[in-house]
C-alpha cells in the first residue's frame, strides 16, 4: 500500500508570501478571470492568473462555488468552499472591492481540477495523463462555451503551466514552514464508531473559541482508522469521522465553512503507535484537528 505524506489536509495550505504580492483591482470593477489557487487564509484566497497576475479573492456566505456537468456543463453541482484548496484551478466572477481585492459571487472548476488539487493533498504528485486529461477536457468543452473565449484562453494558460505549478507548491505544502499551530485537539474513538461523545464535543467548543480569536484562521481536520477491516471500509470510516467533526465546529462552534479546509481523509494511514496491540490501535483511532494561522498574518 503507498502510504501518504503525514497531514492530508495540511498538504492544501501555502502562504501568500510564497506566491507573490496580489494585483489590485478597481473598487466596483467586474471581474471573470481564470487562474490556479496558490494561497488561502481564512476567507482569502490568491489565485494567479495569466491576464491579472495575483489577485486577492474573497469568500463570503453568498459566494457560490460549482462544478459545471454534462457535456455542455449547463448543469452545476454545489460544493462547499472546503474544497477552494491551492493546486485548484477556478473560474472567478466577482466585483472590486474598496480594498483591490475581488468579492467573489462565483466560483467554478472543473471534476479533473479538483482531482489534481486532491492528489496534492494527499502529498502525490499527478500524473502526466492526468494533466493530459485537464487539457483534453478544455479542448472539448471549447465549442460550448465558444462566446467565452477570454475565459478559454485564460483557463488553457493556467492548465499548461498546472504541473510547473503542482510540483512548486507541493514541495512547499510538504514543509509546512509558512504556517503556526495555535490550537489542537485529537479525539480518540471506539472501534467502528465515528459520532461524537460529549467530552469530544466540550473539546471542540473550546477549540471553536480560541480559533475565533486568531485573524485569518484556518481550521484542519483529519480522520483516521487502525489497521482492522479492509482499506476501502476504513477510508470511509475515516471520512465519516472527519465529516461529523465538522459538521459540528460550522453548526454548533459557529465556524464559517470558508475557514475549514477540505477534511482529511487517512484511513489507516500513518499510526502513531503500532497496530499489533490494543492499546496502539485505540490510539490510531482519531481526528486529529487544529487551528492553523500563516505566519505573516501572526506576525502583524
Amino acid at each position: 500500500m503507498k502510504i501518504l505524506k503525514p497531514f492530508l489536509v495540511c498538504a492544501a495550505l501555502i502562504s501568500f508570501a510564497a506566491s507573490g504580492l496580489a494585483q489590485g483591482v478597481t473598487a466596483g470593477e467586474k471581474v471573470k478571470e481564470s487562474g490556479l489557487i496558490t494561497g488561502r487564509s481564512g476567507e482569502n484566497l490568491t489565485v494567479k492568473t495569466n491576464d491579472m497576475g495575483n489577485i486577492t479573492v474573497v469568500l463570503t456566505d453568498d459566494t457560490k462555488v460549482e462544478q459545471p456537468k454534462g457535456l455542455l456543463k449547463v448543469r452545476k453541482t454545489d460544493m462547499g468552499m472546503a474544497v477552494l484548496v491551492p493546486g485548484l484551478a477556478v473560474q472567478v466572477e466577482g466585483v472590486g472591492d474598496a480594498n483591490g481585492r475581488v468579492t467573489a459571487d462565483k466560483i467554478k472548476f472543473s471534476k479533473e481540477s479538483l482531482k489534481i488539487a486532491n492528489q496534492i493533498q494527499a502529498g502525490l504528485t499527478p500524473t502526466n495523463e492526468d494533466v493530459q486529461a485537464n487539457k483534453e477536457a478544455i479542448e472539448a468543452n471549447k465549442g460550448a462555451i465558444a462566446s467565452n473565449q477570454s475565459a478559454i484562453a485564460a483557463n488553457k494558460g493556467a492548465v499548461a503551466t498546472n504541473e510547473q505549478e503542482i510540483e512548486s507548491v507541493d514541495k512547499r505544502f510538504s514543509e509546512l514552514t509558512d504556517y503556526e499551530t495555535k490550537a489542537t485537539v485529537t479525539l480518540y474513538y471506539p472501534v467502528d464508531g465515528s459520532a461524537l461523545d460529549e467530552k469530544q464535543k466540550a473539546e471542540l467548543a473550546d477549540l471553536a473559541k480560541k480559533a475565533g480569536s486568531f485573524q485569518g484562521y484556518l481550521v484542519q481536520v483529519a480522520g483516521y482508522t487502525d489497521s482492522s477491516g479492509n482499506a476501502a471500509y476504513n477510508q470511509e470510516l475515516s471520512g465519516d469521522r472527519a465529516e461529523n467533526v465538522v459538521s459540528y465546529l460550522q453548526q454548533t462552534g459557529n465556524i464559517p465553512m470558508r475557514h475549514i479546509v477540505a477534511p482529511g481523509v487517512m484511513g489507516e494511514t500513518n499510526p502513531v503507535a503500532s497496530n499489533e496491540s490494543a492499546q496502539g490501535r485505540a490510539e490510531n483511532r482519531r481526528v486529529v484537528v487544529k487551528v492553523l494561522v500563516n505566519k505573516g498574518v501572526a506576525g502583524q
